[in-house]
Formats: structure tokens, C-alpha cells, sequence
């Protein structure tokens, strides 16, 4: 794994990684180089078998602010076409290795998420917001094309054509519980919540079935743009993988004998929510 400059990097005893946006003074906006090492550091987490699922936040009042004005918009003034294809391509890869991990990516997004920002919340798996945050796919409002980084590719998956076209045309910043009830959010929580609350759902998808999560990654990204029938057949010989996979024996075999299942390579036995484990017990 890289030595990160612009942002922290720690692993947890039970496989939980988090990534914690640094630069406060700034709101956590992104430089040439963090854009950088936030794409190295997500394809090398595809590598790092400790690791099960991955948060991402941010220090101080915001998540990300999207692109450093003063370090990178002079310094694309001065470039030509070739040069500003290299840095777009460059932003793209980023959210093309969140998609591309195969652990899930769970944003705390704990304050403002706009341009950049946005997009990379877009691109996890699952977001939970302070009720203080805000997003934004603020391109236009600068000049630009609402579709940067694969903002067009995600939002439509995430929220409908519709809202992704409102959100993408207009460069709206959308408070937390708005952007809860058109589903960009999973979850909205009190600010001191933020950050707890993702590590507890990263917690329990890494007490959980890896190589499942990972199926279920890969299948939710591939059936995208499959007919039905493809993804029927697609799912039908991958939940046929799966079941020669030592973890579904180790499922079963913790049903018999009543017992919590640890599945391969997980630091704790899988964790049922809540309403999951009341219901358990009813039934017992």
C-alpha cells in the first residue's frame, strides 16, 4: 500500500479500512496528486486481503470540495487538449477503482460533498450523511458539462433519469434530507453519528461473506446493462460459484448447530441487525 500525503489510512483488527480526507483548512479538496494516490490506494486495496470493506470521510466540516481551485484550475488554464484529457482521465480513474474494488465502499459523508466530491460519494456502495450535509454536482455552474468523473453513469442507477437530469443540469446543492428522500443517501444521522454509524455497517459486511459481497459487487455492476434473461442465467451461475464456496458450508453448519457463522477470513462471527435478531429470537 502507498504512503498517502493527503489523506489517512488505517486498518482495523476486524478488516474495516478508512480513509479520512486530511485537509481540513481546505475542505478536503482534492490536488493533482491526492487524485493520484486516491486512485493507487483503491486499486491496491483489490489486493489487500485484510481488508474487507472500506469507509471514506472527511476532516472538519466538510467531506470533499471537489477540486483544489488554486492548485489545479490555473494550472489547467496553462494546459492543452492533451493535457486536460490526461487530468480528466486521471479523475475518472478514480471512481472507475471504487466501482472496480471488489469489497464494498460504504461514504460518512460528514459535511459538504460538491463536484468531485459528489461523485465520489456517488460512486460507493452505500451513504451515510451528517443531517448538516450538502451535495452538489456543481460542474455547471462553473462552466462545465454536469457529466464529469461518471457522474452520468451513476446517478441515473441511483435516483432515476429524471432527478439525475435535475441534479446534472441545474448544478443544485440539495440538502441532506432531500437527498434522502430522492435515495441519493442511504441514511441520514445526527453529525456525531456520521462516522460511527458507517463504521458499524462496514463492521458487519466485514464480519460477512467476502467472496459473496464481492459476487454481489461485480453482479450489481455487470447486470447494469444485461437483458433480463442474461441476468437471470448471469446470477443463476454465480449463486452456483458461491455455493461451492466454503462459506455457505460454514453457514450451514453454524444453522444446525445454532451458533453464530464466522465465515472465511472474517475477525467475528456475522453480525444480524438489530430487527433481524429480534425476530430470530421470536422465533426460537
Amino acid at each position: 500500500m502507498i504512503e498517502p500525503k493527503g489523506f489517512e489510512y488505517a486498518v482495523s483488527p476486524t478488516g474495516v479500512a478508512t480513509i479520512t480526507l486530511s485537509r481540513p483548512d481546505r475542505l478536503n479538496s482534492l490536488t493533482f496528486e491526492i487524485y493520484e494516490e486516491l486512485r493507487d490506494t483503491f486499486a491496491a486495496l483489490e489486493h489487500e486481503t485484510a481488508v474487507r470493506a472500506v469507509v471514506i470521510t472527511g476532516q472538519g466540516r466538510a467531506f470533499c470540495s471537489g477540486g483544489d481551485v488554486e492548485s489545479i484550475i490555473g494550472e489547467l488554464f496553462a494546459r492543452d487538449m492533451q493535457g486536460l484529457v490526461a487530468f480528466t482521465r486521471v479523475t475518472g480513474a478514480l471512481i472507475r477503482n471504487i466501482r472496480a474494488l471488489r469489497k464494498p465502499v460504504i461514504a460518512a459523508i460528514n459535511g459538504t460533498a460538491v463536484g468531485a466530491g459528489a461523485v465520489i460519494a456517488a460512486a460507493c456502495d452505500l451513504r451515510v450523511a451528517s443531517d448538516k450535509a450538502k451535495i452538489g454536482f456543481i460542474f455547471p455552474r462553473v462552466g462545465l458539462c454536469g457529466a464529469d468523473m461518471g457522474a452520468a453513469y451513476l446517478l441515473p442507477r441511483i435516483v432515476g433519469l429524471g432527478r439525475a437530469s435535475e441534479l446534472l443540469f441545474f448544478g443544485d446543492i440539495v440538502r441532506a434530507d432531500a437527498a434522502e428522500r430522492m435515495g441519493l443517501f442511504n441514511r441520514v444521522v445526527a453529525p456525531e453519528a456520521c462516522l460511527p454509524e458507517a463504521l458499524a455497517w462496514a463492521e458487519r459486511l466485514a464480519s460477512g461473506p467476502a467472496f459473496g459481497h464481492a459476487m454481489t459487487k461485480q453482479m450489481l455492476e455487470s447486470e447494469h446493462t444485461m437483458p433480463l434473461d442474461a441476468a437471470i442465467e448471469a446470477e443463476a451461475q454465480v449463486q452456483a460459484i458461491c455455493m461451492q464456496h466454503p462459506d455457505f458450508r460454514a453457514a450451514y453448519d453454524a444453522w444446525v448447530e445454532k451458533r453464530p457463522v464466522t465465515f472465511a477470513g472474517a475477525g467475528a462471527p456475522f453480525a444480524l441487525s438489530p430487527d433481524e435478531s429480534k425476530r430470530k429470537e421470536g422465533a426460537a
